[in-house]
């Protein structure tokens, strides 16, 4: 099988060559920006064929100057910052570069991937069904959001939703993520100063129906993450648009809990004050309707909150790649 995975030295993108790789998949293509940070030391020990920048990419390829067919393309790659505030960045990145390289993949009837994002329910006052209906009527809460909601309506009110598989990743944490800087999840966040000694610090909540750390999220572990996609990409016909959460609410307070237990410490956990900016785009309940991925016969069964936290805690004891 020959595939493309765009985002490929990110976060999920890169746990999903090393699922693939385990599952005997070498004839990769990856594309990505790597820059000059260290995102790079994701694709140490990954099997793949070859390497492209993001930049040269979508020329290379509409000019069909690459010289093989592809079997899957798996698009991971987004400009996937929360607070970015350049619109016209994130819709040229999310939206633009996405809606070609779909065009491209439809064109040449080669099964298209993509990532989505949990952040298109907005304040959830709409449910986390993923639905075709229920897209239509959401309101993200931030540019990032709908950015990713944008190429989401450009499908569906084009009747293509049915030929492409998407995926509204929720909050997926584990190994790889190092290089996200201030995107990272808060266990990679706090995991040194917590082993140090010092508090975990939360935001206190300014919605009176949570209490400070009982904002709740649809946690997954990334290795979940990319086995429920792996599914998908080995059963092409099943299309649409799919949550991949855990199905289940926690709090951060259950996160804070699980990785003081992972470390075998004490909770000692501190509510500080949310950031102005967040506030009015904050989240405080997020949880992945899977009804549907079950009805497409993807039944993988999660890994619980805490044995995740316990599994990544032994990762990020020495900075170590999935």
């Amino acid at each position: 099988m020959k595939i493309i995975v765009t985002g490929g030295a990110g976060f999920i993108g890169s746990c999903l060559i090393s699922k693939l790789n385990a599952e005997g998949i070498t004839d990769i293509l990856v594309v990505d920006e790597l820059g000059t940070g260290e995102k790079w030391k994701n694709l140490v020990g990954k099997s793949f064929a070859d390497y492209i920048e993001k930049k040269d990419f979508l020329d290379l390829l509409e000019a069909n100057r690459l010289g093989v067919s592809f079997d899957r393309i798996i698009h991971m790659g987004a400009a996937s910052s929360t607070t970015e505030t350049d619109a016209s960045f994130l819709i040229e990145n999310n939206y633009r570069y996405s809606m070609r390289l779909c065009a491209w993949a439809l064109s040449k009837k080669i099964p298209f991937l993509y990532a989505s994002s949990a952040a298109t329910y907005g304040d959830g006052s709409l449910g986390y069904s993923d639905s075709d209906e229920v897209s239509l009527t959401l309101r993200p809460l931030n540019m990032y959001g709908y950015s990713k909601q944008l190429f989401d309506l450009w499908l569906i009110r084009n009747k293509l939703s049915a030929k492409v598989t998407g995926f509204k990743f929720f909050n997926v944490f584990g190994p790889n993520e190092y290089h996200k800087e201030y995107m990272m999840s808060l266990v990679c966040k706090v995991f040194d100063a917590v082993k140090r000694g010092e508090s975990m610090k939360l935001f206190k909540s300014y919605n009176p129906a949570y209490a400070d750390g009982e904002q709740k999220r649809d946690f997954i572990y990334v290795k979940d993450a990319v086995a429920m996609v792996y599914y998908f990409v080995t059963h092409p016909a099943k299309r649409g648009i799919f949550n991949i959460g855990s199905g289940t609410a926690r709090s951060w307070n259950n996160l804070a809990t699980a990785l003081f237990s992972a470390l075998n410490m004490k909770p000692d956990i501190q509510y500080i004050e949310m950031p102005l900016a967040l506030r009015d785009k904050y989240q405080y309940f997020t949880e992945a309707d899977l009804s549907k991925v079950r009805k497409a016969g993807c039944r993988y069964a999660v890994t619980p909150l805490e044995e995740a936290v316990k599994d990544y805690a032994a990762y990020l004891q020495g900075k170590n790649y999935l």
